[in-house]
């Protein structure tokens, strides 16, 4: 996370909700070498203390969890370059402004017979954002293609300890340079560029 503590400055709950409307991030484990990375959808549970996740049974973070240490998962989301010639400022530099909240914690796997619950619950939470169109649910599937997927994978938990993040919005300039960065930043470079400009005007009220 970012060092400077007015770039930290979310609560709990805001990060909570952050990380549980994204759905998506970057898991990462170590055994004391370098670090595994997955990229996973999740389900954070309401009062935010587990998440919830699946992984294919091959994949080496399920071989390391007897020997891994706690888990990370990184939830990103808009970033964008910030030009110095944007603030109407003397003597500024380049930067790069973003959203990111970090779920820290023990990884554990689950019983096997959770996990249709959890892709249910997974389907469920991402397919009734796409409304009117029918929530898609696992007995789509036969019989038999169900049964040999859920044999390739496993489901997980994160048991949340730890909640950090960084909302690094120019919350260091002047009101005036930061109002100049919203009206240019859509136009620039990063990704959902909208949204970052929707979250620095939300950090100005």
């Amino acid at each position: 996370m970012h060092p400077n503590p007015i770039f930290r400055a979310a609560d709990r709950d805001q990060n909570l909700a952050y990380a549980r409307d994204r759905g998506f991030g970057v898991l990462a484990v170590s055994d004391g070498e370098l670090p595994l990375l997955s990229h996973v959808p999740f389900v954070l549970s309401e009062d935010g203390t587990w998440a919830d996740l699946h992984l294919v049974r091959s994949n080496p973070i399920v071989r390391l969890l007897k020997h891994a240490g706690p888990a990370r998962l990184a939830v990103s989301g808009p970033d964008g370059y910030v030009s110095p010639d944007w603030y109407g400022l003397e003597d500024q530099v380049p930067t790069w402004n973003y959203i990111a909240v970090h779920l820290v914690g023990e990884l554990e796997l689950r019983p096997q017979e959770e996990l249709r619950e959890l892709l249910e619950r997974q389907s469920e939470f991402f397919e009734r954002r796409l409304a009117p169109k029918p929530v898609w649910r696992t007995d789509k599937m036969t019989p038999e293609a169900l049964d040999r997927m859920m044999r390739m994978i496993v489901p997980l938990r994160l048991q949340v300890a730890e909640i950090t993040s960084t909302w690094k919005l120019s919350q260091n300039k002047p009101e005036s340079a930061r109002q100049e960065v919203c009206g240019h930043i859509d136009q620039g470079i990063g990704s959902d560029l909208p949204g970052l400009a929707q979250a620095m005007r939300e950090s100005l009220d």
